[in-house]
């Protein structure tokens, strides 16, 4: 066992100097150089980008729907988030009444009280509480992932404002025609 505790570290330092002596060193050679610039075109931004703008839009979002959007400058946005959170949380209120209502019928039945629906069996006021509880529990899922959407929208927005859309930035397909060949070589130009 020592035998080979030992080889293997006289392995490794034998590995330890075949590194060293081929490694290669850096040189630098100053000297001219055959490549000349022609023309440096200065790009300059009248509007000046804020990092934190993408934050703050997502935090005007979350403290108020549709304020992260106003923060954007999309004022047409806003009636659609309202209507979208307003909407699923009305069908929030709405399940939760007639959950309530059936609950309320079942337990007076339970009771031995008159209910609200005497034409209905007692299995069948079991089947609406079920009904309204998961359409309940649904629309509120629905109202939370509207919030969230309305944080990710105005968060998005913001960054995609900072992105440079000019004109010289373009994607161009190209077809090149292989003579003597039957296949053709399909090419993309990107320009920015």
């Amino acid at each position: 066992m020592e035998k080979n505790l030992g080889y293997f570290f006289a392995g490794l330092i034998g590995l330890f100097f075949m590194m060293r002596a081929t490694a290669q060193t850096d040189t630098l050679t100053t000297g001219t150089d055959s490549l000349q610039v022609i023309g440096i075109q200065h790009i300059s931004t009248t509007d000046s980008i804020d990092i934190n703008a993408p934050a703050k839009a997502a935090f005007y979002s979350a403290v108020l729907p549709g304020l992260g959007q106003a923060y954007n400058k999309q004022y047409w946005k806003i009636p659609i988030v309202y209507l979208l959170i307003g909407g699923t949380a009305y069908l929030y209120y709405t399940n939760q009444q007639e959950y309530l209502r059936f609950r309320r019928a079942y337990q007076n039945r339970l009771w031995g009280l008159p209910d609200e629906f005497p034409q209905y069996s007692t299995d069948i006021l079991i089947t609406a509480q079920s009904y309204y509880r998961r359409n309940r529990d649904l629309s509120l899922m629905a109202t939370l992932l509207m919030y969230a959407l309305n944080i990710i929208d105005a968060n998005v927005s913001a960054h995609l404002k900072q992105w440079n859309v000019n004109d010289n930035l373009s994607l161009r397909p190209h077809l090149f025609p292989q003579y003597g060949n039957v296949t053709a070589g399909i090419g993309l130009t990107l320009n920015f």
